[in-house]
């Protein structure tokens, strides 16, 4: 097994490993990846067999004296072909703990991808993890709509969603950024003292990257936009990955009427639609008004956990 750090001469054979896996992800390519170069230190990681076959890559950067799964995106483990055998994977995981202390890091911070972002069944390494004594060190917990067999909203989000749709709101894919983003901003900044992750040129550069993978819904009222979604698009998953409902929107229930719109039109032949995590202190708290929110449109809880692998002594 040959375990080599990522460089820019890799980058062909690392995007076209990632298109033929099995927990595949946009957030993979070195283009997605690389928007935030500057405020990671990339140690990302290819494994090959004694035959110089590419068997697995890690997404990840270097802090601390630790490696971590790449900490500018929400998850993202060893990412393998549907061909993987589970003694291959096993070899893989293997091979970390030696690679770690080799190159003067205590341990891996390993971030599992959620199975709803599996096309094919991909447990391998939970077993390898397993096999190596590896510890849950947090637990953050989605919320996700499993999309053929939907739990019924709430009343309340029966209530709100009817009254949306009797206000005349137009529910649109909308290609004016600018304004979802200074709202989104707005909204953040006067409800939470907060920013978006990513700024207003980066989502902008990313959307005309990956034009399929990320898209931008609205909901106007009387010409405005009073409410919004950015969604990340993946073969299984519709993640909401930014919401925003302005003071107009939140008297009108346009937000709700939007995520109706979403679940029951747009993405109605997805297998999931996800809302991400509600919570904060490394998963150990838990926003429960947030989380009631997503549970009264049906949605049930999917964790994405965080393992530690430990340099070999």
């Amino acid at each position: 097994m040959l375990v080599k750090k990522y460089s820019n001469t890799d980058h062909k054979i690392w995007d076209e490993f990632v298109s033929l896996a099995k927990n595949k992800h946009f957030f993979f390519f070195r283009e997605f990846m690389e928007y935030h170069s500057s405020r990671f230190n990339d140690h990302s990681l290819m494994f090959f067999d004694d035959n110089e076959k590419l068997l697995a890559i890690l997404p990840a950067n270097s802090s601390g004296g630790q490696l971590h799964s790449h900490q500018g995106l929400t998850f993202g483990g060893v990412i393998i072909k549907s061909s993987a055998k589970q003694n291959e994977i096993n070899v893989v995981f293997d091979a970390i703990p030696e690679y770690l202390k080799n190159n003067g890091f205590s341990s891996l911070i390993y971030k599992k991808i959620p199975y709803i972002y599996h096309s094919f069944p991909c447990d391998e390494d939970l077993y390898a993890l397993f096999r190596l004594n590896s510890n849950v060190v947090r637990r953050d917990v989605s919320s996700t709509i499993k999309m053929n067999n939907q739990i019924k909203y709430s009343k309340g989000r029966k209530w709100i969603v009817k009254k949306s749709n009797s206000c005349g709101i137009v529910y649109q894919e909308s290609d004016d950024i600018s304004a979802f983003w200074s709202n989104l901003t707005d909204v953040l900044m006067t409800g939470h003292g907060a920013k978006p992750v990513h700024s207003y040129d980066e989502i902008a550069a990313l959307k005309k990257t990956f034009p399929e993978n990320i898209k931008v819904f609205s909901a106007s009222c009387d010409g405005e936009q009073v409410a919004g979604a950015v969604m990340f698009i993946t073969d299984t998953v519709a993640h909401t990955q930014y919401l925003y409902n302005t003071a107009a929107g939140r008297y009108v229930g346009a937000l709700d009427g939007l995520v109706d719109y979403l679940v029951k039109t747009v993405f109605v032949d997805k297998e999931y639609f996800d809302f991400g995590i509600s919570n904060e202190q490394q998963g150990r708290y838990l926003n429960e008004g947030l989380i009631s929110q997503k549970e009264g449109f049906g949605a049930r809880a999917v964790v994405h956990d965080f393992y530690e692998i430990k340099a070999n002594d």
